[in-house]
């Protein structure tokens, strides 16, 4: 019921809000999303995860740009698969290892990305890509119009997020919750845990290369913000408020991020938004660990508990 009210909420919003800020919040509700598949279901931090939202970003900028006639759903599919072959060479060398070990190499492997970035000539450097055209999805639609983009990046949003729940509930889900747990006793179960991490690293990887094709397609251009490490900060910052390890969680954080980065931009606070963000980090990690789904969860469970006695 919950799901269907959102899904609701969704196709009416882009008649109240903005499509393009609205845009923006999908994009990074499905980065935020595709992260905490990795952190709040197997229990892997990666401070590298920029890298695939930069490397989604550039391929489907690159192509859109340099071939006209391409159809974007391709470009967003090139970008997608490319990130997909990043990650599976950044998971092969990083889930060795774990806890702060796992962080490093992803944060190294990242850095190495962004300087790969600097120096290569379809990225433009430090200009980066800009006016990547939007074109027409199959031929039909014309995604210069921001509402038909809005739709169009929210059924790829519906689409990834109900993968990610698929996944959350299966089989496979339940093994990677219980890598996160206690990853010795799932080894002693007869799991081969890391492969079953691979996957998880390569399915989140891919996602994310997802939302950065996408937010190429919906900004219409691609910069080494994407690749930097303040971006893979932030999608630590949006997960850990709306709450790790929930599905619901990266969605409300990331909406709460950009909507504080938006009307603090505006106002005469501006210079000031990343120490407000900060100080609102902590106010949160110290008031409530599980992040505002969590406790939300947390509540009505206790709640439940008291009535059923």
């Amino acid at each position: 019921m919950l799901y269907l009210v959102l899904f609701l909420l969704g196709l009416l919003a882009p008649w109240v809000a903005y499509p393009v800020f609205l845009m923006k919040i999908l994009c990074f509700a499905l980065f935020a999303s595709a992260f905490n598949l990795l952190l709040g279901f197997v229990g892997l931090l990666s401070f590298g995860h920029a890298a695939f939202l930069a490397t989604g970003a550039y391929i489907t900028g690159f192509l859109l740009a340099e071939y006209p006639g391409l159809s974007p759903a391709l470009g967003i599919v090139a970008g997608t698969l490319g990130a997909v072959v990043l990650g599976t060479l950044f998971g092969a060398l990083a889930i060795r290892r774990q806890g702060i070990y796992f962080a490093m190499i992803t944060l190294a492997l990242a850095q190495m990305m962004f300087f790969f970035f600097i120096q290569a000539p379809f990225t433009h450097g430090e200009d980066g890509l800009h006016g990547v055209p939007r074109g027409e999805l199959f031929g039909v639609f014309d995604l210069a119009n921001n509402h038909t983009l809005y739709y169009v990046v929210f059924a790829i949003f519906v689409a990834a997020f109900a993968l990610i729940r698929r996944v959350v509930h299966s089989p496979f889900g339940q093994v990677l919750k219980a890598i996160r747990e206690n990853e010795p006793r799932a080894i002693s179960l007869g799991y081969h845990t890391d492969a079953y991490k691979l996957v998880a690293f390569v399915l989140s990887a891919g996602l994310a290369g997802l939302a950065g094709a996408t937010k190429t397609l919906v900004f219409q251009l691609a910069s080494l913000g994407d690749a930097s490490w303040h971006m893979s900060g932030e999608v630590i910052l949006m997960t850990l408020l709306g709450g790790v390890g929930t599905l619901l969680g990266p969605l409300v954080g990331s909406g709460l991020v950009i909507g504080l980065q938006h009307q603090l931009a505006q106002s005469a606070l501006g210079d000031w938004v990343s120490v407000i963000l900060g100080a609102i980090f902590v106010v949160c990690v110290l008031s409530f660990r599980s992040g505002i789904i969590g406790e939300c969860q947390r509540w009505i469970a206790r709640r439940q508990q008291r009535e059923e006695k």
